[in-house]
């Protein structure tokens, strides 16, 4: 994991126009989200094994992230890239849950915090000076 500076760090804004900037450069609001915390993470390569995400947490109202109906408001916190490597194919090692007739199909990551290439960090920054245009300063 790599941080990145950023003038987003601390900025507050309403939960809902901020996702849908930021969906226009690619990010998603990570499946770890809660009722008050979250991230939006961006891909950066073609593999989905390098991410930069921007860490949040709501200061004020309700988070849904699935619906526009939300009046949540979220401090952002600092950015970082990171990369998860994991193994190709099938686990072997795979544990039937439940009923025995669901399988959990995926692995953890070999390395979940794997060294970051600077390329990635480039393109991390490049990314994130896309997103603080839309900021005043």
């Amino acid at each position: 994991m790599i941080p990145i500076d950023s003038r987003l760090v601390s900025r507050e804004q309403e939960f809902v126009p901020m996702r849908n900037m930021l969906e226009q450069h690619r990010f998603t609001v990570g499946g770890n989200w809660d009722y008050d915390h979250g991230s939006f993470d961006c891909n950066l390569d073609g593999d989905n094994k390098v991410w930069l995400r921007l860490p949040f947490t709501v200061t004020n109202g309700n988070l849904d992230a699935d619906t526009e109906d939300n009046d949540a408001k979220i401090r952002l916190g600092q950015p970082y890239v990171l990369k998860h490597l994991y193994n190709e194919g099938l686990d072997t090692e795979a544990q039937p849950r439940v009923m025995g007739s669901v399988i959990d199909q995926f692995q953890d990551p070999v390395d979940p915090d794997a060294q970051v290439e600077r390329q990635w960090v480039e393109k991390a920054e490049e990314v994130l000076r896309q997103v603080e245009a839309h900021f005043p300063a």
